[in-house]
């Protein structure tokens, strides 16, 4: 086992996803969660599914800026975004499912396909996932 760099802590209390609330342990991040309208609760309040796809996006986000850097390559603009979607399972039960939409701006397609493939190589949101849920990726040169 590796040695931990990091360790993000959050706690949910309440009702978890149902009007619950989650607050990370330096008060950083304290939100009330909601169910969301399309899956039959009331809205107006994050999901967890929101919270991971933030995570996930900022983290791919990071690790396609750092495998740039590694490569030399400047890229001019760049956006990541992570849709987190919950499906039903043969079992009966719930999963997810997820598809990352990268742009940038400043490469060919080739070499931003690269770029991506590079980063999701690295980001510790990729690899933790990988082969657990379906995900599909897309990268768009602007």
């Amino acid at each position: 086992m590796t040695d931990t760099i990091y360790k993000g802590i959050a706690t949910s209390t309440g009702d978890g996803r149902a009007g619950g609330r989650a607050r990370t342990n330096d008060g950083l991040l304290d939100i009330t969660l909601a169910i969301p309208k399309e899956m039959g609760g009331p809205g107006g309040a994050t999901n967890p599914e929101q919270l991971f796809a933030a995570g996930w996006a900022s983290c791919l986000h990071s690790a396609l800026k750092a495998v740039a850097a590694q490569q030399k390559t400047q890229l001019s603009d760049s956006a990541v975004i992570v849709e987190v979607g919950v499906e039903k399972t043969p079992e009966g039960g719930l999963g997810l499912n997820a598809a990352l939409h990268v742009e940038v701006s400043g490469v060919e397609q080739g070499a931003a396909d690269k770029l991506v493939e590079a980063a999701h190589a690295m980001c510790p949101y990729s690899n933790a996932t990988r082969g657990n849920l379906p995900v599909s990726i897309d990268v768009t040169v602007a």
